[in-house]
């Protein structure tokens, strides 16, 4: 009796303990694995924003660039003096802006997706040579990332548009080469942790070349936190081309754009309030749903954030 009152005394055996530890591994796995419903929000508008941009011109109820003064600064109606539906209103020139939100989604996401290409291009590499070679390289790589930083970007910006002219390629270079820097500074110290790990040492012990290390080896180790910038960049890349666009440096008229719009109907926000905030608020919305969706990434890839 005394035996068996020392062993309940002496808490869960060593069976009963294992069992807990592998029940709450298993509810951390869940709770990791677990998709928050505004990510999925979030997948879900994404998704169908990319959709509706690609079938533009079947989605759209009107021609993006037709107006009809008859019906100029119409308010949200389903039927307008023209005798055709806007269910957002019409602008200071008649043309529908529903329509023209669409066609502008498109000139958003592929400058948006372009940009981060080009500036994860260029970052990217530039921040693989700089973490895994160091020494003078790492410097001037790293001299030229401070030196941008330093100087106010849409300077920069105003430069290279009045010498190359505002167009859809020049905006996407410019607008690609204000996030290299990021990729860049992120990806050298995360290379320079991967460098100084024994496997790498063992590989090039091997005889492994460095173009096989980086590739093989580095490379997918930092892949993750690549895609973790790249998504939090689409989102300021977006915003940064509305920008350039609402000052005339971006996109120009009639082409839609989002920043196009918001710039055509500051003069009307008193009596046209739809021409400006419709287009602002699709901007803002899909900015915040992108970049929720790249915290979340952050969180499920990045190791250091397991178990929080």
């Amino acid at each position: 009796m005394s035996r068996s009152a020392g062993a309940l005394g002496a808490g869960p055996s060593a069976a009963v303990r294992a069992a807990w530890s592998a029940s709450a591994a298993a509810r951390t796995a869940r709770r990791r694995t677990r998709v928050p419903w505004a990510v999925r929000f979030a997948a879900a508008f994404i998704g169908g924003l990319i959709a509706v941009a690609a079938a533009a011109p079947v989605v759209a109820p009107q021609n993006p660039e037709r107006g009809s003064l008859g019906a100029r600064l119409a308010a949200p109606t389903l039927r307008a003096a023209d005798g055709r539906a806007h269910l957002l209103g019409t602008d200071h020139l008649g043309r529908d802006v529903l329509s023209r939100i669409i066609f502008g989604a498109r000139v958003s996401l592929a400058i948006g997706f372009a940009a981060v290409a080009v500036g994860g291009a260029i970052g990217g590499g530039l921040g693989l040579l700089a973490g895994y070679h160091g020494g003078w390289l790492d410097e001037v790589i790293m001299t030229v990332a401070d030196a941008q930083l330093a100087f106010p970007f849409i300077l920069l910006a105003i430069g290279i548009i009045a010498v190359l002219g505002p167009s859809f390629r020049n905006l996407i270079i410019v607008v690609g080469l204000s996030g290299w820097v990021t990729y860049a500074r992120v990806l050298r110290a995360q290379v320079r942790a991967v460098r100084r790990r024994e496997f790498v040492d063992a590989i090039v012990a091997l005889g492994g070349s460095a173009p096989r290390v980086v590739l093989r080896h580095v490379l997918p180790n930092v892949a993750s936190t690549f895609m973790v910038i790249a998504t939090l960049e689409l989102a300021r890349v977006i915003v940064l081309e509305a920008t350039l666009s609402f000052l005339g440096l971006g996109i120009q008229p009639p082409t839609p754009s989002w920043g196009v719009m918001v710039e055509e109907g500051l003069e009307y926000l008193d009596s046209a309030w739809w021409i400006s905030v419709f287009p602002g608020l699709v901007l803002m919305l899909t900015s915040i749903v992108v970049s929720r969706t790249g915290d979340w990434l952050r969180d499920v890839l990045d190791p250091t954030l397991r178990g929080a």
